[in-house]
């Protein structure tokens, strides 16, 4: 039996559970070419689409979507839009030092084209500059925290800032992250796109990409053939349809709940005045934050890969996660004894062994993709998407020059190898937090080899 305040939850996703959600948008119709076709209606490529139209009004932007806009990854998330492109200071700093400054300056001016994108277009996504909080709740953690951007607070200080027994310590950074609503946030992404020109095509899988002339044909599962320009891809967790980068992700598998709207007394015992997006330092680590309505979204813990690179909206529905994450809940809050979840839902999110998205292109420059964003996507793939089309239009830019654009990571093995690393890993991490944060060899190895695994 299943903890009692799960007893009313919807397995669905909040966020795209609106009666005022879009209208399904129709297939493909007889289009047949475009200058350039985005595979893919999510972050990546919405803001792709929206991004080339704007350099190039003249310029033909066909969208495929298999599904809806936003019903994947992007529509899913917890709504924590970073500045931040490489994950975090820490993995920034440890792999690429030298230009990280450069990589810091291009994500804060990256989330400040989203804010400006968001008041410009009018997008009613709740968009907040809360900014975050990063708390420890084991005594190693406090050390840790040295190494996270922003202002130190003490027990006393943090509790001030958000009420819990269970926090040591912690840093608030109040600027470079954003709450958003993410399904809105691509929805709105989606009516930008379309005001300015961009077709939009629902129910469109893509089976296949080939060089044909000076352009790509991208084949569609019915059999409809488009001949595109050039190619942008944002199928993330999905396969990838450049088959050598297929090893490059795995789907993870990542999950949340949603509460009952909290009372204003129930508001009052938390003292959460910023609103800032809230995770913590374990290596099974939280993440949760506050809705427009004064609901807690609280996710994270486990992050599960399942053999095969397995993907199935089953798999969208985990109870056991579920229970656990509503346990954890109380014992962080539990002042808030008695409140309800109304939903709870999972979703796949593309990790890769360096944490943050990688590029490249295809079919001789004229394909390009940006993938394994690792759970920061709601604000990376807008740079992402500046970078294909950087790529796809043969631009050296300042983005195109850095060694993280240039470099990729290195690749996940195939199966069984693959499944059995990332439990190994996965039980020696949860190991290191019940033991003072100390990694044992297996992990040591893979840090030696910049390997890991996270989501």
């Amino acid at each position: 039996m299943g903890h009692p305040a799960l007893a009313d939850a919807k397995p669905s996703v909040f966020w795209l559970d609106r009666p005022d959600r879009p209208e399904g948008r129709p297939g493909l119709g007889g289009a047949r070419s475009a200058d350039l076709v985005v595979v893919g209606a999510g972050y990546s490529g919405l803001w792709t689409a929206l991004l080339a139209k704007q350099a190039d009004p003249s310029r033909d932007v066909l969208v495929l979507e298999a599904g809806s806009v936003g019903w994947a990854a992007s529509g899913r998330n917890g709504g924590f839009c970073a500045a931040s492109l490489t994950h975090g200071e820490p993995n920034g700093m440890a792999r690429w030092p030298q230009e990280y400054a450069v990589l810091r300056r291009l994500g804060r001016e990256n989330l400040d084209a989203i804010e400006a994108t968001v008041r410009e277009h009018d997008i009613d996504c709740d968009f907040r500059r809360s900014g975050s909080l990063t708390v420890a709740t084991q005594p190693h953690q406090v050390e840790w925290l040295a190494q996270e951007p922003g202002e130190f607070l003490d027990r006393d200080a943090v509790r001030a800032h958000l009420d819990s027994p269970t926090y040591l310590a912690g840093v608030h950074e109040p600027d470079e992250t954003a709450m958003v609503d993410p399904a809105r946030l691509a929805w709105g992404l989606a009516r930008a796109a379309e005001s300015l020109g961009v077709r939009i095509a629902e129910g469109v899988r893509v089976a296949g990409l080939s060089t044909a002339g000076s352009g790509v044909d991208v084949t569609t599962a019915d059999g409809a053939v488009i001949r595109a320009g050039r190619v942008a891809l944002g199928t993330n967790a999905f396969p990838s349809l450049v088959r050598r980068t297929r090893l490059h992700t795995v789907p993870v598998y990542d999950y949340a709940l949603m509460t009952e709207p909290l009372t204003q007394d129930q508001l009052d015992s938390l003292g959460w005045a910023s609103r800032a997006g809230v995770g913590d330092l374990a290596n099974q680590f939280h993440y949760y934050r506050l809705s427009a309505d004064n609901r807690i979204l609280w996710g994270g813990y486990d992050a599960i890969y399942h053999y095969g690179r397995r993907l199935a909206p089953s798999l969208d529905q985990r109870p056991a996660t579920f229970d656990r994450l509503a346990g954890h809940f109380f014992d962080t809050f539990p002042q808030l004894e008695g409140l309800r979840f109304s939903h709870q839902w999972g979703g796949a999110i593309d990790t890769c062994t360096r944490f943050c998205a990688f590029y490249g292109t295809a079919h001789r420059g004229r394909v390009a993709y940006a993938a394994g964003f690792t759970g920061l996507g709601v604000g990376a793939t807008r740079f992402g998407a500046q970078v294909m089309l950087d790529l796809l239009g043969g631009r050296h830019t300042e983005r195109t020059r850095l060694r993280m654009v240039r470099e990729k990571p290195l690749p996940f093995p195939p199966e069984p190898l693959a499944y059995t690393g990332i439990q190994l890993t996965r039980w020696s991490l949860a190991s290191a937090d019940r033991h003072e944060g100390r990694r044992n060899l297996w992990l040591r190895t893979l840090d030696r080899a910049g390997l890991g695994f996270d989501s």
